[in-house]
């Protein structure tokens, strides 16, 4: 959790134990109030920190108003400290609020120093949300991706899955397809060969490289990698009908052929079946644009 992260009520709620009554009533109070985007109410770091201090001091006998009292005499007499309850270190006695400022401390109301004072600090930590977990991650990253406008977030939300685990296969496939999506080949390629150090019999990270290749120029190294494809899985029908279409920009028309032919027998009725027939007829073909995603 992060300085510049936002909050939602019900998410503030949750973290610090709170009800939305509460936060209603402390908003009217000014202890502390959420900001507002468009009618979206969210806290920040600082106001989590403030809440939880008010929580606190309610629980040990100061009373709202009273706590009211203090945060505008504070805002008074310490006009540079923009939200006390968040930047001051504060006490108690379970009856009067005390706040400490570079060794000194301060009886807002009286606005006198106090010494020898017995306070006990308010050291409840704040229960700060858990990191989402790799699988959560991958989930919102998903939901991202069904909505063209977010595919940044998207790739985004796939790399915390891979901070979180770095051998996380089908986050680095689907990244490396948003990235050929974008056009971004060297990171497209760069996911695919990261999932074959960690796999190296992964067909559809072979078959993922070799379109890649394919359309970097390399026409060779894309023909190794969808040769893998179909030796590993034979029936891979796309594999085939893109390995037959590398091989003819390289002159190999017999293994071409032979995968047309491999793509005709196992997809009869598929899309580009019509298309590998008439290759076969007139050695003439285009090549399907197809990245396979996890």
């Amino acid at each position: 959790m992060g300085t510049t992260d936002r909050f939602s009520p019900a998410d503030v709620q949750r973290i610090l134990g709170l009800t939305g009554k509460q936060l209603d009533q402390w908003d009217r109070l000014r202890l502390v109030s959420p900001r507002n985007d468009l009618g979206t109410p969210w806290y920040d770091f600082r106001d989590l920190i403030g809440l939880r201090t008010v929580k606190q001091l309610i629980e040990s006998g100061v009373s709202a108003n009273r706590l009211k009292r203090t945060v505008a005499a504070l805002r008074d007499k310490l006009s540079q400290v923009q939200v006390p309850l968040a930047e001051l270190r504060v006490l108690s006695d379970g009856k009067d609020v005390i706040v400490e400022r570079e060794g000194a401390r301060l009886e807002p109301l009286s606005g006198q120093f106090v010494l020898n004072f017995e306070t006990r600090e308010l050291d409840e930590q704040v229960r700060v949300m858990a990191e989402p977990s790799a699988d959560e991650w991958f989930a919102r990253a998903l939901q991202y991706e069904a909505d063209g406008a977010t595919r940044a977030q998207a790739v985004e939300a796939y790399d915390h899955v891979l901070r979180l685990d770095s051998q996380r296969l089908d986050a680095l496939i689907n990244c490396g397809t948003l990235y050929y999506g974008d056009r971004s080949l060297e990171k497209a390629a760069e996911c695919f060969r990261r999932v074959l150090a960690l796999d190296s019999e992964n067909a559809l990270a072979h078959f993922n490289l070799g379109s890649v290749l394919e359309d970097m120029g390399d026409f060779e190294g894309s023909r190794q990698h969808l040769r893998q494809a179909v030796q590993l899985l034979p029936d891979y029908c796309d594999a085939h009908y893109n390995l037959a279409f590398v091989c003819e920009k390289l002159g190999a028309f017999t293994e071409a052929r032979e995968h047309w032919q491999a793509y005709v027998d196992l997809d009869p009725a598929g899309p580009w079946c019509n298309y590998a027939r008439q290759r076969l007829a007139t050695g003439k073909a285009a090549k399907s644009a197809v990245i396979t995603r996890s």
